[in-house]
């Protein structure tokens, strides 16, 4: 697990995302203490703190599932997931609000959601429970920052509740983020419905498909519908210097030379 501190450090971030276990399975073996111990100590000699890792939950969990048995297994998993970062010594889990699959209402599926985050809550100690919005396909929720809302507002412990923009779904869900005027239009609604308190961190991913698509592809940044202007505004902005500002993006060759345009290293041209 201490690689992924390490990779990032090699590849010069100062933040990163990982998982704490393999993101496609349901289970995994406890952590032992000489994991714990190992990544803490890279984490420590590599300069990264807590609030520099954005880890992200299994793609399994959908805690809006409309089945209690079907919920109460991605809740368990969930709960899981949070211990296993508070371990490690992390704060922040980021994860998608999930699908109704059709058969609840988006009020009655944010209530479930919101209802489902308390439970893990008052089950765990202190991680922030970060809440990614989505690309809008199918009866996934989130897409909205209005939705976003409405699972913040339906929770008893919204202290320990925050929020993971990411570009790309922002972008396809129709937030169009080619200009810097499009991005700032979406933050101004989410500090007006959410408040910029509870961003938590960023996905900086670029979008093969347009505005309004809701087609979940990731670009390089600077290649897809979206634009470098965008990610140059945002890396340059102090309101989100001090929170983890993580890339998804596809192609791994590009990775460092995109992290250092990000970190102010490499000209605009």
């Amino acid at each position: 697990m201490e690689k992924a501190a390490e990779r990032a450090a090699d590849l010069g971030a100062n933040a990163f995302g990982m998982f704490s276990k393999n993101q496609r399975q349901w289970h995994a073996k406890p952590l032992e203490a000489e994991q714990v111990a190992l990544f803490k100590q890279r984490m420590a000699e590599l300069g990264f703190t807590a609030n520099n890792v954005l880890v992200h939950d299994s793609y399994l969990i959908n805690l809006a599932n409309p089945d209690d048995e079907k919920q109460h297994k991605s809740l368990m998993a969930f709960i899981d997931e949070i211990r296993r970062i508070e371990q490690l010594g992390l704060s922040l889990l980021n994860f998608h609000p999930g699908s109704h699959l059709g058969s609840l209402t988006a009020e009655e599926a944010t209530a479930r959601v919101a209802a489902a985050l308390d439970q893990s809550i008052e089950a765990t100690d202190h991680a922030i429970l970060v809440i990614e919005n989505t690309a809008g396909a199918g009866s996934t929720l989130g897409a909205s920052v209005e939705e976003l809302a409405m699972i913040l507002d339906a929770s008893d412990h919204p202290q320990r509740i925050g929020f993971c923009l990411d570009t790309c779904h922002a972008h396809v869900a129709g937030y169009d983020l080619s200009t810097i005027e499009g991005f700032e239009t979406l933050i101004a609604r989410f500090d007006t419905l959410i408040g910029l308190d509870k961003l938590k961190g960023m996905h900086l991913n670029d979008a093969k498909s347009g505005p309004g698509s809701r087609l979940d592809r990731h670009a390089s940044l600077g290649e897809g519908t979206i634009g470098w202007p965008t990610f140059d505004h945002i890396a340059g902005d102090e309101r989100f210097a001090n929170m983890p500002l993580v890339l998804e993006t596809i192609d791994e060759s590009l990775w460092a030379a995109e992290v250092a345009r990000l970190r102010g290293r490499l000209s605009h041209d």
